[in-house]
């Protein structure tokens, strides 16, 4: 038996043995290749920062191209989203226009820039609006403040400047000066319904109402909220004092007359003036 152990396949079992043992050689080379998680997943060679030698095994090109695209896909997700934003904010919040014209001076001046709304907008008394006006002015908006609403009745003395809504005095210190220029306006108008009557805060140099009558709500764009960026030209400088909320004015106290617009200089002595109800015709 021994010898048959010792001869019959000896060398051939020890052959097999050597050949096995450099099969595991090879076997452990393969397992430490498809061990190196750090060079798969992008992160630190395995042994690093255990006081040995570090790994040597570099980034996987195709691992950085795959990182680069997450990255420029999280960045297309922001800009598609601010885009969405942008565009809420502007069709149902609120969106900027430039003045141009002299025609709301002294509360809007020529090149503001100005931020308005038609978020569950209805039009009120004292409101500043942008509005289209394609029969009377082309294709370009114009802001205007509102007068009076449907079913409310404006008659305006114009010796005098006064404005009458309802029979009521309007307290209009906004204007630049008092209502002397009448435009073909002539008889007192009752507002139609869906319309509104509108007039430039510098009265004697504003195309509105007056003279291409009311305007239908349907075009009204927005409301003035605020003067974003106040205008300048190349003689003045931007008055930043002027930034902030415009806002609609009241009608004047019941026990004042007239004279509540400061810019009222005509003495009631000298017009025929009434401090309530429609002015004598």
């Amino acid at each position: 038996m021994n010898k048959d152990f010792d001869g019959g396949g000896g060398a051939e079992h020890e052959e097999q043995v050597e050949d096995d043992f450099w099969r595991g050689v090879g076997g452990d080379e393969a397992l430490d290749d498809d061990f190196d998680f750090g060079a798969e997943f992008g992160g630190e060679a395995v042994g690093e920062g255990s006081g040995g030698e570090t790994g040597g095994s570099q980034p996987d090109p195709e691992d950085k191209a795959s990182k680069t695209k997450m990255e420029l896909y999280d960045w297309l997700q922001c800009i598609v989203g601010a885009i969405i934003v942008g565009i809420f904010i502007f069709v149902f919040i609120g969106r900027t226009i430039g003045v141009d014209g002299q025609s709301m001076f002294d509360t809007l001046h020529n090149h503001d820039r100005v931020i308005m709304t038609n978020l569950f907008y209805s039009p009120r008394n004292g409101d500043i609006i942008v509005f289209k006006a394609e029969s009377h002015h082309g294709d370009t908006p114009l802001v205007k403040r509102v007068i009076a609403t449907e079913g409310q009745t404006i008659d305006i003395n114009f010796e005098c400047g006064h404005v009458y809504v309802d029979g009521i005095l309007q307290c209009e210190p906004y204007i630049n000066e008092p209502t002397h220029s009448s435009g073909v306006f002539s008889d007192p108008i009752t507002v139609s319904e869906g319309f509104v009557f509108v007039m430039g805060d510098n009265r004697n140099y504003s195309n509105d109402s007056r003279n291409f009558g009311e305007v239908d709500t349907r075009y009204i764009l927005g409301k003035v909220l605020l003067i974003a960026i106040p205008g300048g030209d190349g003689s003045s400088q931007r008055d930043w004092g002027r930034f902030g909320f415009v806002g609609s004015e009241r009608n004047c106290p019941p026990d004042q007359d007239c004279v509540c617009n400061a810019v009222h200089e005509t003495p009631l002595s000298d017009c025929n003036c009434e401090t309530s109800g429609y002015p004598g015709r």
